[in-house]
């Protein structure tokens, strides 16, 4: 039987909408509850302090001064300028004819509510808008919110998913990364987002230093269990300006080679759901800004190399998942 390497976005989207689908950016002005000092602790690597966050309200240790939008225009411009902006330059080039603006930097639902909903209605308002992705942490998910979000999906006609920042289902690296919160949190907003009719993607970087491809196999089996909508992996890059590139520098952290990065997509991958969606498998960053990034190397190279071997070993998305729904029992019910 022949099998697709993985589920790719792209493909989800042609399904979904019935053609080539762009993803616009979009920049809010937001920060996040663990930059502006709502989470707190005395100690940034506090072993006691697990699920809170320190350095005087710093945020994650990875986390540069303008989030992950490297790519955005400013958040002072209107939602409905950018998006003007962004299709001026995407519908010659590629003759596209559907978008999702995407809410990218920091946390999008940081925001009072109302705000927010009136954000959604401005960038939803267009005939040629398919879905709204918005980008937040596990604690900036409320029932009031996505009751919301619900709501003016129905009304606009739209999808609407929520991309969740997870990292690592390990704990302890996220108590590493200063994160802020552990897997708790991120399986009760996963679980309250499904309940409310949205679609969820997780956000994982998959070679933080102080995980191995233990924690790569456990991530894809609590995707997979908890039936996320989409992934998004990254590899780490190092910001210049933050915590982490302090380390970095200091020799306190050892970043894995390229080709265990391939290695850890490629079992995180073959544990994976087959229906769930890969938005992509590696992320960039623009070098200008970071002291590592990729290796140094393209970031499709990377992906290429990772479908090359795949193919070539016979590997694909799914295939060692095996592990849900009672498998110790499974001999009792083939009789």
């Amino acid at each position: 039987m022949e099998h697709d390497i993985y589920r790719t976005f792209s493909d989800y989207l042609k399904e979904r909408y019935g053609e080539k689908v762009y993803k616009l950016p979009v920049a809010l002005p937001v920060t996040c509850p663990n930059r502006d000092g709502s989470i707190t602790t005395s100690n940034l690597t506090s072993p006691n302090r697990i699920g809170e966050c320190g350095n005087g309200g710093a945020g994650c240790t990875f986390c540069g001064s303008i989030g992950a939008g490297y790519e955005n225009l400013p958040a002072d411009m209107t939602i409905t300028a950018q998006l003007a902006a962004n299709k001026a330059h995407i519908i010659p080039k590629y003759k596209a004819k559907k978008f999702i603006p995407y809410f990218q930097n920091f946390s999008n639902t940081y925001a009072p509510l109302e705000t927010l909903r009136g954000w959604v209605q401005e960038a939803g308002a267009g005939e040629d808008i398919v879905a709204i992705y918005i980008a937040t942490r596990p604690d900036c998910v409320s029932d009031e919110y996505l009751e919301m979000l619900r709501e003016e999906a129905d009304k606009l006609g739209i999808d609407i998913c929520v991309e969740l920042g997870l990292q690592s289902v390990n704990y302890r690296s996220l108590q590493k990364i200063n994160r802020g919160h552990t897997l708790g949190e991120f399986l009760d907003a996963v679980l309250r987002i499904k309940a409310h009719g949205l679609q969820s993607c997780a956000h994982l970087i998959l070679n933080l230093p102080w995980d191995d491809r233990t924690d790569v196999i456990e991530d894809a089996k609590v995707l997979s269990a908890l039936g996320v909508d989409q992934v998004k992996l990254h590899a780490l890059y190092i910001v210049k300006g933050t915590e982490m590139a302090r380390q970095y520098e200091a020799g306190e952290l050892t970043l894995v080679s390229r080709e265990e990065y391939e290695a850890r997509v490629i079992t995180f991958l073959e544990h994976l759901a087959p229906d769930i969606v890969l938005q992509r498998i590696i992320g960039r960053a623009p070098e200008t800004n970071t002291l590592f990034s990729n290796w140094h190397t393209g970031w499709w190279k990377i992906r290429d190399n990772i479908t090359a071997t795949m193919a070539a070993n016979g590997q694909y998305q799914g295939r060692l998942c095996k592990y849900l729904n009672g498998p110790a029992v499974r001999k009792f019910l083939s009789d």
